[in-house]
């Protein structure tokens, strides 16, 4: 290689020889780029890391049990769940629940979530993350974000308003037995989404 520089975004295999620097800049996405070596005796993998926020197509949270986002590759570390003016038909909480290639998982977790003001109490759940509702009258909005602490397990917090009265905010953990690529918001109960929009964030 001549004297200088020269990025592995550039070029895939090394032909020339001389002392130098190579420079392996990583690819812009979350992906390994490759750089063999010309005398085939091994390679250089420069790994991808997107410093990018990508956000999903908000969703309308007026009819339905439940709202699915799948498609979350295999790299995300954190995932930011938000909700804005939230409603439920009737007096169940909210949950958002992870899963992997074999499905959303309903055991498993360990949460808590309480309200103050109008409806001030403690909501538990081992089948979701919950977010304290409790009323018809609720409307939630705020944001849940779920932490990749190491391997397939998570944690979560929240912090958001019930209302213009009272404030909402929780926490909880889960691991999955594979890796996460998809979450669902659902109720506890049969209740169905009656009013806001929910979206998600991943990194």
């Amino acid at each position: 290689m001549a004297n200088g520089t020269i990025g592995v975004s550039q070029i895939d295999v090394l032909t020339t020889s001389g002392t130098g620097t190579l420079s392996i800049v990583p690819p812009a996405t979350n992906t390994n780029r490759t750089l063999t070596l010309p005398d085939g005796t091994g390679t250089i993998v420069a790994n991808g890391v997107n410093g990018s926020l990508v956000s999903k197509t908000a969703v309308a949270s007026t009819s339905g049990t439940s709202i699915d986002f799948t498609d979350i590759p295999s790299w995300v570390k954190r995932i930011t769940v938000m909700f804005s003016g939230v409603s439920l038909s009737s007096t169940a909480d909210i949950l958002v629940q992870l899963g992997d290639a074999g499905g959303i998982e309903t055991t498993g977790y360990i949460s808590s979530g309480s309200a103050t003001g109008t409806g001030a109490a403690i909501s538990n759940s081992t089948v979701g993350m919950i977010i304290r509702s409790a009323a018809a009258a609720s409307i939630t909005s705020g944001i849940m974000t779920l932490q990749n602490i190491t391997g397939n397990s998570w944690v979560a917090s929240f912090a958001g308003k019930q209302s213009s009265t009272s404030s909402s905010y929780g926490g909880g953990d889960k691991t999955l037995s594979d890796t996460l690529t998809q979450i669902r918001i659902t109720t506890t109960s049969t209740d169905t989404f009656d009013a806001g929009t929910i979206n998600i964030m991943y990194e």
